[in-house]
């Protein structure tokens, strides 16, 4: 079973926590463990809040929220300029600085980040978490027995 969510957002911060509850409460609808929830809300808040940071361009941005038996993944996609990814240092933001910790937190927080931009064309930051289940989680009913026939 696979479930996939296509989200076009406007470019206002008012999106973001919209968009963090809808992720969230799916995940836990289908029995996620609440601190797979927390890095997944967190994560995606992060790479929304980049989009109203650092793009300029465009009414809006789009999401992609989805989950299987496995894993939570998520695409966070701008029309902005574009960067360079090799740009982002594994170091860290100047431990200083008020803020430059997104990236940061989202290794942190995600089993997978990665970042596809093409100057000029925009960025789309790829997001993806294992997920663990709570004991009694409708997933289990939910998704086809690997194995069974059907």
């Amino acid at each position: 079973m696979q479930v996939t969510v296509r989200f076009e957002l406007p470019r206002d911060a008012m999106s973001i926590p919209v968009l963090r509850r809808l992720c969230g409460r799916s995940l836990e609808v289908i029995g996620a463990e609440q601190d797979v929830i927390d890095d997944v809300e967190l994560a995606l808040t992060e790479a929304c809040a980049n989009v109203l940071q650092h793009v300029d361009r465009g009414s809006h941005f789009e999401v992609v929220v989805g989950f299987d038996e496995e894993r939570a993944f998520l695409d966070v996609i701008d029309h902005g300029p574009g960067f360079d990814p090799d740009d982002l240092t594994s170091a860290g933001p100047d431990p200083y600085a008020e803020g430059g910790r997104g990236v940061q937190l989202m290794r942190e927080l995600m089993d997978s980040v990665r970042f596809d931009s093409v100057t000029g064309s925009g960025t789309t930051v790829h997001l993806e978490k294992q997920l663990r289940w709570r004991p009694e989680a409708p997933i289990h009913r939910l998704a086809p027995q690997r194995g069974s026939a059907g």
